[in-house]
């Protein structure tokens, strides 16, 4: 149920409904608008009664909520959500974020030099593994925290937020200590323990689509994160697995108007893993640009033929610096900025 208040309502009046709604054993969540203020009240609701709030001093009316995602749907949250991402950056904006870097962080100086490349090229924030879900256990799996202290020394180098993977529950102070935002990866999104732990932080959340996963199942994952108070949840989608063999995974860009329609939420593409190849990522990333993404995560190596992961989708700094310079081209035509 939606609670729609008055235009001018007061924050004590929004926080009298808070109160009621806290009462009646339901959980609230605010939205303030640039028109109106809402409070969601979630759970189950069949047997209360709710008059008491529906006559509520400045409460305009009430409006159930049909989608099974609540707080994550365009239902509470009419106007698109802007995101923090940290260092300044954002997503969800006019200006369309750019994350980019390696798949593996590997050394001090290959961080570093693809740090400052990818941001002399335009990249609003860094991404980069230090924990790596392999299938094959026998596959680098990544430098710990180490790799996360590299990130940071990255980050005060270049400004560039830190975005990377959080892989267990007990892995979240550590990586909340180093990252700026929080990447939950595809083979966690049904991973409910961790996306509970994730929204105890106060940390930004990159959630990757599953593989296999519905739009309402990536919703109502996202709705996991913010049920626990954290409201900055980023959507990524990265792929799904079909028949297709000349493709890592298939991009399903149809996701974006999508989401688009039915959530708040921003969305960011994964061109490289949405494609397993380097020479897919440009195009992918202009026609997720031109779709209405809010965003692109890239992976970028500066020698990818040695890279220890994903070598064969990641493109150069040089690559990038070319891909963000047709991104500005076409960023304009869909009346956004990158």
């Amino acid at each position: 149920m939606i609670v729609v208040m008055r235009s001018g309502c007061s924050k004590a009046d929004v926080q009298h409904v808070v109160k009621l709604i806290q009462e009646l054993g339901l959980k609230d969540h605010v939205i303030e608008g640039t028109d109106r203020t809402v409070v969601a009240a979630i759970g189950d609701k069949r047997h209360l009664d709710m008059g008491a709030i529906e006559n509520a001093p400045m409460v305009d009316r009430m409006v159930p909520i049909l989608a099974p995602y609540k707080v994550a749907s365009r239902e509470v949250s009419p106007e698109p959500s802007v995101i923090p991402m940290g260092q300044g950056a954002t997503v969800g904006g006019k200006k369309i974020a750019v994350i980019a870097g390696p798949c593996s962080v590997e050394s001090e100086k290959q961080v570093i030099e693809v740090a400052q490349k990818v941001k002399a090229a335009g990249a609003d924030a860094l991404r980069g593994g230090a924990f790596k879900p392999r299938t094959n256990p026998y596959d680098f799996q990544g430098l710990g925290e180490e790799g996360l202290k590299l990130l940071a020394k990255a980050r005060d180098e270049t400004g560039l937020a830190v975005v990377t993977e959080l892989m267990s529950i007990d892995q979240v102070d550590m990586v909340a200590e180093y990252a700026d935002v929080l990447q939950i990866g595809t083979r966690n999104m049904h991973n409910f323990n961790l996306l509970m732990a994730a929204g105890k932080t106060d940390r930004t959340v990159l959630l990757k689509r599953g593989w296999s996963a519905t739009l309402a199942e990536f919703l109502l994952a996202a709705e996991y994160i913010i049920n626990e108070g954290n409201k900055n949840v980023i959507l990524c989608e990265r792929g799904i697995r079909t028949h297709e063999s000349y493709v890592r995974n298939t991009l399903p860009l149809a996701i974006i108007p999508a989401i688009k329609r039915e959530s708040h939420l921003p969305i960011v593409i994964d061109p490289s893993q949405g494609t397993g190849h380097s020479y897919m990522v440009p195009a992918m990333s202009r026609a997720a640009v031109a779709a209405g993404a809010d965003g692109l995560i890239i992976e970028v190596h500066p020698d990818p033929q040695h890279a220890l992961t994903d070598g064969g989708q990641s493109i150069t700094p040089d690559q990038f610096s070319d891909l963000m310079d047709s991104l500005r081209q076409i960023a304009p035509a869909v009346d956004r900025t990158v």
